[in-house]
C-alpha cells in the first residue's frame, strides 16, 4: 500500500470517529492498534503497542502533569480563586471599565495558579460577564476580555498542555514552561491596551464609574491575606524553575503543598474538597497518560510505515526556508484549530511537525512556544472553538454565538501579533531558558 494511501486512511479514521462523537484517547489508540496490526506485523505488533505502552507513561518527566493539576483544582475548588478575584477587585477601586480591566488581571494570576483555559474561561464568564451587563458594560467588552485571558493558562506556567506538549515533542519541559512568561505577561498587556483603546475611542461602551468605597483595613486585608501568600507560592514555583533549585515535577510539588497548606491555613480545606479535587486529578490524569500512550504508538506508526519520512521530505522541498516552513505550519494549524480540539490537534501535528522542525534546525523550545501560541488562538476560532462554547454556556440567556465571535476578534488578533512578534524576535520565548541554563 503506497505511503500516501495508508496516511490518508488512518486520518479518515480519526476524522470518522471524532465525527461520532469516541473521546480523543479512545480514537488514536483505535486507530493506533489498527495500523499496529497492518503495518507492524499483526500480533507482533500489538505486543510492540504494549511494550511501548509501559516505556511511554513510566517516563519522569510526566510527574508535573498530575501534580500541576492537583494544584489547580485545589486552586478552584477550596474557594482561593474567589478570594483573590474579591481581592484584586478591592484593590483596582474606581475607574473606568473595572470589571473589563479586572478580567484580565484576574485571568493573568488564575493562569499562574490552574494551568486549565477551560476553568479559567468558566469562572470568569459565570462571575463576570452577567455582573457586567446589569451595569452596562457593553456586551463585547464584557465577553471578549475574558476569552482572551482565558486562554493565557495555556502558555503561562504551570501549563498543563505545556508539560504534555514538551512530553510528546521531547522538548525540554522546564525551559518550555519558564519560556511561555515573557510572552504570556505580553499577552496579557497587549489585552489591556485593547480594553484601554476601546474605552477611549468609545467612552459608551462602559458605564460611568460607579462610586465604591474600601475602607484600608479591607485593603490591607485583599494585600497580606489574599494576594501576598499568593505571590509567594507563584514566586516559589516560578522562582524555584528559574533559578534551576527545582525541576518542573519538584516545582509542581512546591506547588500543589504550597496551595494546599493556604487553604488549610485558611479554614478552606474540607474532606469533601479533598476528594473532589484528588477525583479531578485522577480523570484529568488518567486520561492525558492513555494519550500519550496512543500518541507514542501513532508516530511510531508514521515512521514504521513511510508516511513522516515521505511528508517531511516532501514538505522541505516544498516550502523552501524556515520561515515559509513556520508560515505553512501556522496555517495547517488555523485550520486544524476551526474543527479540532488543542489535544488532538497535538496528536496529529506533532509526528510530522517535530521531524520537520528538527531538520531546519529549529530552536525547539521556540518552536514549542509558537505552537503553544497557535494552539491558543484554537480556543478562539469558530466554528468550533471550545472557548466558544464554554463562554456561550455561561453567558446570560439571548447571547448568541455570533457575538461571542465577534467580541474574541481583537483578542485573536493579539495573539497573531504576538506569533509574529516571537517569530521575528525569537528572543523573547528564549532569553529566559537561556539564563536558566
Amino acid at each position: 500500500m503506497a505511503w500516501y494511501v495508508s496516511g490518508l486512511l488512518m486520518l479518515l479514521s480519526i476524522l470518522i470517529l471524532m465525527g461520532i462523537g469516541l473521546p480523543i484517547a479512545f480514537t488514536f489508540m483505535a486507530v493506533s492498534l489498527f495500523g499496529a496490526y497492518v503495518f507492524m506485523g499483526g500480533m507482533f505488533g500489538l505486543e510492540q503497542v504494549v511494550a511501548n505502552a509501559s516505556t511511554a507513561v513510566s517516563s519522569f518527566s510526566l510527574v508535573p502533569i498530575p501534580l500541576f493539576l492537583l494544584m489547580g483544582e485545589l486552586f478552584f475548588h477550596t474557594g482561593l480563586a474567589m478570594r483573590i478575584f474579591k481581592s484584586i477587585d478591592v484593590l483596582i477601586g474606581n475607574m473606568r471599565g473595572r470589571l473589563a480591566y479586572l478580567s484580565v488581571i484576574s485571568g493573568t494570576i488564575f493562569a499562574m495558579l490552574s494551568g486549565s483555559s477551560m476553568a479559567n474561561t468558566a469562572l470568569l464568564g459565570g462571575l463576570l460577564v452577567p455582573e457586567m451587563e446589569r451595569q452596562g458594560y457593553n456586551r463585547r467588552i464584557a465577553i471578549g476580555p475574558i476569552l482572551g485571558a482565558g486562554g493565557l493558562a495555556m502558555i503561562i506556567p504551570p501549563s498543563a498542555l505545556a508539560v504534555l506538549l514538551g512530553s510528546l515533542a521531547k522538548i525540554d519541559i522546564g525551559a518550555l514552561l519558564i519560556a511561555g512568561i515573557v510572552p504570556g505577561i505580553v499577552l496579557a498587556a497587549s489585552y489591556i491596551a485593547v480594553i484601554f483603546a476601546k474605552i477611549k475611542f468609545d467612552p459608551d461602551c462602559v458605564p460611568d464609574v460607579a462610586p465604591t468605597s474600601h475602607s484600608v483595613k479591607e485593603k490591607f486585608q485583599a494585600i497580606f491575606l489574599s494576594l501576598l501568600p499568593v505571590s509567594l507560592i507563584i514566586m516559589a514555583v516560578l522562582g524555584s524553575l528559574l533559578g534551576g533549585f527545582a525541576t518542573p515535577s519538584e516545582a509542581a510539588a512546591i506547588g500543589a503543598i504550597a496551595v494546599f497548606l493556604l487553604a488549610l491555613s485558611l479554614g478552606l480545606v474540607t474532606l469533601r474538597v479533598i476528594a473532589k479535587s484528588l477525583i479531578a486529578t485522577v480523570k484529568v490524569s488518567a486520561m492525558i497518560l492513555m494519550i500519550i500512550v496512543a500518541s507514542s504508538t501513532f508516530s511510531q506508526i508514521l515512521a514504521f510505515s513511510g508516511i513522516s519520512a515521505n511528508v517531511v521530505n516532501g514538505t522541505v522541498s516544498i516550502l523552501d526556508g524556515q520561515i515559509a516552513m513556520m508560515l505553512g505550519m501556522l496555517v495547517v494549524m488555523v485550520l486544524l484549530g476551526m474543527f479540532m480540539d488543542q489535544i488532538s490537534m497535538m496528536l496529529i501535528t506533532i509526528p510530522i511537525f517535530i521531524p520537520i522542525a528538527n531538520t531546519l534546525g529549529f530552536d525547539m523550545v521556540w518552536f514549542g512556544i509558537i505552537m503553544l501560541l497557535s494552539l491558543e488562538v484554537s480556543l478562539l476560532t469558530p466554528p468550533f472553538g471550545l472557548a466558544l462554547f464554554v463562554m456561550l454556556g455561561v453567558a446570560p440567556s439571548g447571547t448568541t454565538l455570533g457575538e461571542i465571535i465577534a467580541a474574541s476578534l481583537p483578542y485573536t488578533a493579539c495573539i497573531f501579533a504576538l506569533i509574529a512578534l516571537v517569530i521575528v524576535w525569537p528572543e523573547l520565548a528564549t532569553a529566559l531558558p537561556g539564563l536558566m541554563m
